[in-house]
């Protein structure tokens, strides 16, 4: 427990921050005066002015006489008082970073913070490292500039794939590159995986950038045979091939001192290879079938899942048009490494399919620890398929391990099982089942009882049919004597 961590041996080994010119002031909120204390003499020995009051109704007083720049707020149980005060806080006080503190064994309130304002949160108990890297991350929030601010907040809002939405440390290294990257003119090559949203990050770089009024044009290197990739990005004469019944300027023309985003670049022939590089060394394209050169000015971004430098040792991509692409690196993180962003890109995402519905759809805590253990190859596209497949396949608002594709509901099961099997704790006390357990195994003894028979069985259970397929699907499972 925190509380019986802080002796004065552990306080030598807490991390301490280079106290700024002006100390950053942190307001804790909690009932538990034991703990406000704790939490005051960790944020004390970091460098922060720290206050603390123990009734949330009280809190808007003092946010009001003297505005926090941190806020670590209690949320109570089956209370929405604190949810209500921190979007109140963000309302009022955007520059305020709030952390959200949940009790143990429960997501969905930490989620529920985050779509209210929280920038973090913290489940109890924790220990003094935890608190002490999450005030970390909240001081480098509020500390960041102005610049990187307000893109990460046009991120967290933004309607596209959703993969920039996050408060990893991982992002947060990923935010300030980009804010730096944005205002320069030099190419950049965007390296990840599949699903970890390239594209969103060359369309930020140049929506931040001095030319963001000028066109952004991509183009996919893998899906177009090479003569199509030539035209389209070179452009053609009337008459160059059959068909051509009208000159037409490549998009490296077109551009216009924008940005032209080569997706998939490691998919382009040696050929084409050899044809950009001369076109971005001499700033000028020849149209195909044409004996004319075009001056160009335009910014390229590519990006690509492969790994260019073994495709340069193995002589299938040019040395020279690596070298001309990969001015700034970036390479964007899987989601698998930056798994405590899952809860806030769900969340993301269940609003936006909320709004489209008119449902407010939320997932159970299940689901999301489901979610959270799973590797997701296909990074946030995955996420965001299995997000909205679970609120199309779902009978209700809440999304139980029952809707979510069936690799996720297989890893639930088999958490399911894994804890089941788990002996009893060290101090052999006789394990006490619960009534949801005690439920679960008389409808699926009775199923396997009657040899699959749900009708009888709920009959012979007291209980209605519908009830019967709803706690079913609760418990994830199609059928019973195969899942069990």
């Amino acid at each position: 427990m925190l509380e019986t961590a802080l002796t004065s041996r552990t306080m030598q080994f807490i991390p301490q921050l280079a106290e700024p010119t002006v100390r950053l002031h942190l307001l804790v909120v909690d009932a538990d005066a034991a703990f406000r204390s704790a939490c005051a003499e960790i944020a004390a020995s970091m460098g922060y002015a720290v206050e603390s009051i123990g009734d949330l109704g009280q809190t808007r007083n003092q946010l009001r006489n003297h505005p926090a720049d941190i806020l670590l707020v209690n949320l109570p149980a089956g209370s929405g008082v604190g949810l209500e005060l921190i979007s109140e806080v963000k309302l009022l006080y955007p520059a305020t970073s709030v952390i959200a503190v949940t009790a143990s064994g429960s997501v969905n309130p930490a989620v529920e913070a985050m779509r209210c304002g929280a920038s973090d949160y913290l489940t109890k108990p924790f220990t003094v490292d935890q608190l002490s890297t999450v005030l970390d991350r909240a001081a480098a929030t509020h500390m960041t500039d102005t610049a990187t601010r307000l893109l990460r907040e046009q991120l967290r809002l933004s309607q596209g794939l959703g993969a920039m939405i996050g408060r990893s440390g991982e992002m947060e290294k990923l935010y300030r590159i980009l804010s730096k990257v944005a205002q320069s003119s030099h190419p950049v090559l965007v390296l990840g995986e599949s699903g970890t949203g390239k594209e969103l990050v060359a369309r930020t770089i140049h929506a931040y950038g001095p030319n963001s009024q000028k066109p952004f044009l991509p183009v996919d290197c893998g899906s177009l045979v090479p003569t199509l990739i030539e035209s389209e990005l070179f452009g053609y004469v009337k008459g160059a091939f059959t068909g051509a019944n009208r000159a037409k300027d490549g998009l490296l023309v077109s551009a216009e001192g924008g940005t032209v985003f080569l997706d998939e670049i490691g998919e382009l022939s040696l050929d084409l290879q050899a044809k950009l590089l001369r076109a971005l060394q001499e700033k000028e394209v020849r149209p195909v079938g044409a004996t004319h050169r075009i001056p160009i000015k335009a910014r390229i971004v590519a990006a690509t899942n492969r790994d260019l430098a073994a495709m340069v040792e193995k002589g299938s991509f040019r040395k020279d048009l690596f070298y001309r692409l990969n001015v700034v690196n970036l390479r964007l993180p899987s989601l698998r490494d930056r798994r405590e962003d899952i809860p806030l890109l769900a969340a993301h995402f269940l609003d936006r399919i909320s709004r489209e519905h008119g449902v407010k759809f939320t997932l159970s805590d299940e689901a999301l620890r489901t979610m959270m253990q799973h590797d997701w190859p296909g990074n946030v596209r995955e996420l965001e398929n299995s997000v909205e497949r679970a609120c199309a396949l779902s009978s209700g608002p809440v999304l139980h391990l029952g809707d979510l594709p069936t690799q996720l509901q297989q890893k639930g099961l088999e958490a399911r099982r894994a804890a089941a099997a788990e002996p009893a704790g060290e101090s052999g006390a006789p394990e006490v089942k619960t009534l949801a357990d005690l439920e679960r195994e008389a409808i699926l003894g009775a199923i396997r009882t009657l040899r699959g028979d749900k009708l009888q069985a709920a009959k012979m259970l007291g209980i209605g049919k519908t009830t019967l397929y709803r706690k079913l699907k609760e418990y994830g499972i199609a059928d019973p004597l195969r899942d069990e």
